[in-house]
């Protein structure tokens, strides 16, 4: 009945399109009956359907379902497809799939008639023997031929007649994170109408889906381009539902839907696209059974610098539409650049062609506006000296990097683009791959695009591979433009440099690639590997790294659920016939097989080689995964076997808070590093915490001094201010609350905010809240209160202990510690708030002022009058006569302030302080009026009003 509606079409290429569309519903109401009584295939149609179903020479698709569960970026894979052979001989039924050319294959079923055939997973030898083909089917493969990422997956076998084949493959991918999005693509392309067609995509990210998306379908031109034109609707009869960690997207077109969109049957590739929540943190480390993974994917951090050279090809077959498509992405690329990016442009042919000579130039308009002229010129004429080219490119780099005071924490990368093999100079790929190495010596990147059908693609992807570069590919009728741009803007912003994650050695084993020379923006560092110690509480992460100017440590302990470790198998649909299906270990298989068939591809010592391809092949049969050393065999099941049913994942909202706790990276229970870190804290009593209530030490008086300053909500009181001397501020701005009940005061006031400015040797800003800190160095970098981290500059460090205080040093010799007061279950008088305290003062200069830096570098003296006690009593309790004594009195810069006897609490309320208060706001006891200290904004550095004079 498909074949008549196909037949009709190719009759009356005319007809209108209202009748195709009444010829589908027809097809519809008729293929949506049931097909698994096979007797069914054969029931009563009219007669014009009868002649053209004797004309037809395939069995059709009666159904087609792709179910897939996507958990924590790990995606499992169902697709299931009926044939109907309605025919009255066997015919061939060609069961053909597209899937992403970095997934595995784990899984094949087929069920022809009454027989069923199962896939099993065995090593490849070096030779492959046809002999046990059995003759009425030919086996499953993947093509080699790749199309922008993709493989196809191929079954052949004969339908008997009147009988139904049915077949279940099942595959798993990783999910790569490009340009800020996780891509999910499903191919539908049944090459026919298909009375049942279902896509059904779960989706659970404990870490808060955002930005879910599903474009168009995407036909093949399209691939590889993550931007659609015109309409960005989804296919129709899509629906979407979501919840803050859930998600579900189903696709069920009718025949009618499908009709509209592709006639043909191929409709095209669905996709989904989402991020997750994140921080600048370690990352989201996930633990279940043994085994973690651990995705770093930071947000709001500045761009590194770049020192990018690019290498275009401009032989003869680079004619027409790609050098033109290449010269277009080129301008729009060049136009993207920063002004801090440094860049050059070598043109390749027999000939090589570098504009400018022996530097990297600025990016200033003038610069670009001539790059641009330069590329407009390029022509395409002679061979490919690839080689030539790669060499000439390397040395420019090389020489500016040795030559040039560049940044040291700036990206130098090549970015290098061929249509073809080389034909010129250096031709044999070994020697090239070798020239390349030496020349670039692990410097820098090499990021290779490949354009059409006639590249080297192994020549291309090892030559990215051996030198920590990505590799491209894109076909010859696409817009190669988009396509260029597209992957330029994947690797335009680079944002840390020499990432490197630690845990410790003693309880992580076969972890994963540890160490990347860069983290681009969108993109997404994964490691995983396995507990030693599974009766650990905790496992410790540790990430450095480089960020323009910084130097980034960030660290945490994240929380192993020993409890709910094991509850996985509470999920439905995560049970398989060979036992739970655990995917946080199947991720971690998954990303060591790909690291190994990456080394091996790497690597020109054959021993090794062979030793790389044992211990894939070994994980891959463990896993139950098509590798290039595995094959996938089929065996005839037992007699009585069933036909194959279908193994759905399907995540369950019910009790997923408690099934899936162990998945996601908990923050630390308290006391496991949190007492460590205070314990190195060495403070002294000078302070300003709670109400505010302020402290002064006086070591050399052995004495400290306290005040209150009763401010209103909003105001913003001047700390520190050193702004002409060594060129710190520190200001705090107040959030009110209700009094106590039965209190004097109206209302509490606290810090929410501490600002510390410094403008020596640069300029720098903190922005300091109970739940987060902004450094502004001229770069802006976002970090979380809740984690522990470590950002180092050249004058400036910044050290965050996890939810409980951050230690500012500067240059060294002036080091305030903030303490952060967090309430779990706050009263209606208390509020999140901020304490600051001075832990070093020696680069503050003895002009320095504030409500506490004044006192830094002046002494006070204790007047003591008319004492009631006896000299014998003074002498065995000196302390306890001055607390009796209402009328003692300090002597500050001349003044006489008259004070009385108080105990403070500080550090959190952990240790008491006495000192001598001093009552009205200070007053006599300050330079001036409290108000006088009040800062306009909270980056005022007050060197304008001059309303304070130290005297």
């Amino acid at each position: 009945m498909i074949l008549w509606l196909c037949l009709c079409w190719g009759f009356s290429p005319s007809a209108g399109q209202p009748d195709s569309e009444l010829m589908a519903r027809y097809l519809e109401e008729q293929l949506l009956a049931d097909y698994s009584i096979v007797e069914q295939v054969a029931r009563r149609v009219p007669r014009q359907a009868k002649f053209l179903q004797r004309l037809e020479t395939r069995p059709r698709m009666s159904e087609f379902h792709v179910r897939s569960t996507i958990i924590s970026r790990y995606a499992f894979t169902t697709v299931s497809c009926t044939m109907v052979n309605s025919g009255s001989e066997a015919r061939e039924g060609v069961f053909e799939m597209q899937i992403p050319a970095a997934a595995f294959v784990s899984n094949f079923t087929m069920s022809i008639g009454n027989k069923t055939y199962y896939g099993e997973v065995t090593g490849k030898g070096k030779k492959n023997s046809s002999g046990d083909k059995e003759r009425h089917k030919k086996p499953p493969s993947s093509t080699d031929g790749r199309e922008n990422g993709y493989e196809t997956f191929k079954a052949s076998v004969f339908i008997p007649r009147k009988m139904q084949a049915r077949f279940l493959l099942h595959y798993e991918e990783l999910l790569q994170r490009r340009l800020g999005k996780y891509e999910y693509t499903v191919s539908i392309r049944p090459q026919q109408l298909v009375g049942r067609l279902r896509v059904e995509v779960n989706i659970l990210e404990n870490s808060g889906i955002v930005s879910l998306e599903v474009p168009p379908l995407r036909n093949s031109k399209q691939k590889g381009n993550g931007k659609v034109e015109g309409d960005v609707s989804p296919p129709p009869s899509t629906v979407v539902g979501q919840t803050k960690t859930l998600a579900k997207v189903t696709f069920n077109p009718s025949v009618v839907e499908q009709a509209r969109i592709a006639r043909n049957g191929i409709l095209g590739d669905f996709i989904i696209r989402y991020d997750v929540n994140r921080e600048l943190s370690v990352g989201d480390v996930q633990i279940l059974n043994g085994y973690f993974v651990h995705y770093f994917a930071p947000t709001d951090l500045p761009p590194l610098p770049k020192n990018v050279v690019f290498v275009l090809d401009s032989s003869a077959s680079m004619v027409g539409t790609k050098l033109k498509q290449t010269k277009e992405a080129l301008f729009t690329i060049l136009q993207d650049l920063r002004p801090e990016d440094h860049f050059n442009i070598i043109g390749f042919s027999n000939r090589i062609k570098v504009w400018q000579q022996d530097r990297l130039v600025p990016v200033t308009p003038n610069n670009i506006r001539d790059a641009k002229k330069y590329i407009h010129n390029m022509s395409p004429t002679g061979g490919t000296n690839i080689n030539g080219a790669l060499q000439t490119g390397a040395k420019l780099l090389n020489d500016y990097i040795a030559q040039n005071d560049i940044d040291a924490r700036s990206v130098s990368l090549i970015i290098f683009l061929t249509d073809g093999r080389p034909t010129v100079g250096e031709t044999q790929s070994s020697k090239i791959l070798s020239n390349t190495k030496d020349a670039i010596r692990d410097k820098f990147c090499l990021f290779t695009i490949g354009i059409g059908n006639d590249v080297d693609h192994k020549l291309l992807e090892r030559m990215a591979l051996e030198n920590c570069g990505m590799t491209r590919h894109f076909q010859e009728d696409e817009d190669a433009a988009s396509h260029l741009k597209g992957f330029y803007d994947e690797i335009g912003t680079p944002l840390l440099s020499d990432i490197r994650v630690d845990y410790p050695e003693d309880d992580v084993e076969q972890v994963t690639q540890n160490f990347f020379p860069n983290y681009f923006n969108g993109s997404e560092i994964i490691i995983a590997g396995k507990l030693i110690n599974r009766t650990s509480d905790k496992l410790h992460v540790e990430v450095t790294a480089s960020n323009s100017k910084k130097y980034i440590l960030l660290k945490t302990d994240v929380a192993i659920d020993l409890l709910s470790r094991n509850d996985i198998r509470g999920v439905p649909g995560l049970e398989d016939d060979k036992g739970d299906r655990n995917y946080i270990e199947r991720a971690w298989s998954y990303l060591t097989i790909k690291e190994l068939l990456n080394s091996r591809l790497k690597s020109d010592d054959s021993q090794e080689k062979d030793s790389l391809a044992e211990k894939a092949k070994s994980m891959a049969l463990a896993y139950n995964f098509v590798t290039p050393f595995t094959v996938l065999k089929m065996r005839e099941a037992g007699l009585h076997s069933e036909p194959p049913q279908e193994e759905f994942i399907s995540p369950s909202t019910d009790g997923i808070g408690e099934k899936l706790q162990s998945l996601q990276g908990h923050k630390a229970p308290p006391g496991i590093r949190r007492e460590k870190d205070k314990q190195r804290i060495k403070i002294s009593k000078t302070s300003a915490d709670g109400d505010p209530h302020f402290v002064i030490d006086f070591p050399s008086s052995k004495f400290s001094v306290c005040f209150n300053i009763d401010g209103e909500p909003g105001d913003i009181l001047r700390l520190v201010s050193d702004h002409k001397e060594s060129g710190v501020t520190v200001n705090g701005q107040l959030i009110g609350a209700p009094a106590p009940p039965n209190g004097h005061k109206k209302h509490r006031t606290y810090f929410s905010t501490i600002t510390i400015l410094s403008n020596k040797p640069e300029r720098s800003y903190l922005e300091i809240t109970p739940r987060r800190v902004i450094l502004d160095d001229g770069e802006r970098l976002v970090l979380s209160c809740g984690r522990s981290a470590v950002v180092r500059s050249r004058s400036l460090e910044v050290s965050i202990s996890a939810h409980s205080n951050i230690t500012v040093t500067i240059r060294d010799t002036i080091s305030f510690v903030i303490l952060i007061h967090h309430y779990k279950k706050p009263a209606p008088y208390q509020r999140n708030h901020l304490g600051f305290y001075i832990s070093n003062s020696k680069g503050l200069s003895s002009d320095s002022h504030g409500l506490l830096g004044q006192f830094l570098n002046h002494e006070v003296k204790l007047l003591q009058e008319s004492l009631n006690t006896s000299r014998q009593e003074a002498r065995q309790n000196q302390t306890e006569a001055l607390k009796a004594n209402p009328t003692n009195t300090l002597k500050v810069k001349g003044r006489l302030v008259p004070v009385v006897w108080k105990q403070r609490r500080i550090y959190n309320g952990q240790q008491e302080v006495d000192c001598w208060f001093a009552k009205n706001n200070a007053d006599k006891l300050i330079d001036g009026s409290y108000k006088d200290y009040l800062a306009s904004h909270p980056f005022d550095t007050g060197t304008s009003s001059g309303t304070i004079n130290s005297l």
